[in-house]
């Protein structure tokens, strides 16, 4: 995973409900665009964000998304951050695998949301919960 370091105080959102998951998206769109990520980009974004919000909130039990903005010294990015509590992902090979989806989001998976992104970590520990953290870099 590429670092870079955080440009200003991060954003939080709690994902409890639906509707969090929708301001999810609105956070994340409008913060793509103050770093001047393309329209293409940030419709990657959004929609990476998307699946890994309603993720959070079916599979963890709710949890946040810590949204903020970066640069590598080079370019902008947007970095959010997903944690739960929830039950963890008990066999992540499988989870990662491309077609893999339990039914319940858009169909991308967290294999379709990876590819949304330029970076994508994923720590989870079975009856603790996950964490992912996901950038995307101006190109």
């Amino acid at each position: 995973m590429t670092t870079g370091v955080d440009l200003g105080v991060p954003a939080t959102q709690a994902i409890r409900s639906d509707e969090d998951v929708v301001r999810v998206r609105q956070l994340v769109r409008a913060t793509a665009v103050s770093v001047r990520l393309s329209l293409v980009d940030q419709t990657k974004l959004v929609t990476a964000a998307s699946e890994l919000a309603r993720n959070t909130l079916i599979y963890g039990g709710g949890g946040s998304a810590e949204v903020s903005t970066v640069s590598d010294g080079r370019r902008r990015g947007v970095r959010i951050v997903f944690a739960d509590e929830g039950p963890g992902i008990p066999d992540l090979d499988l989870a990662l695998t491309d077609g893999y989806t339990t039914g319940g989001g858009l169909g991308l998976g967290l294999s379709g949301a990876r590819r949304l992104v330029d970076d994508f970590d994923i720590r989870t520990v079975v009856g603790e919960g996950t964490r992912i953290t996901v950038t995307k870099w101006s190109r």
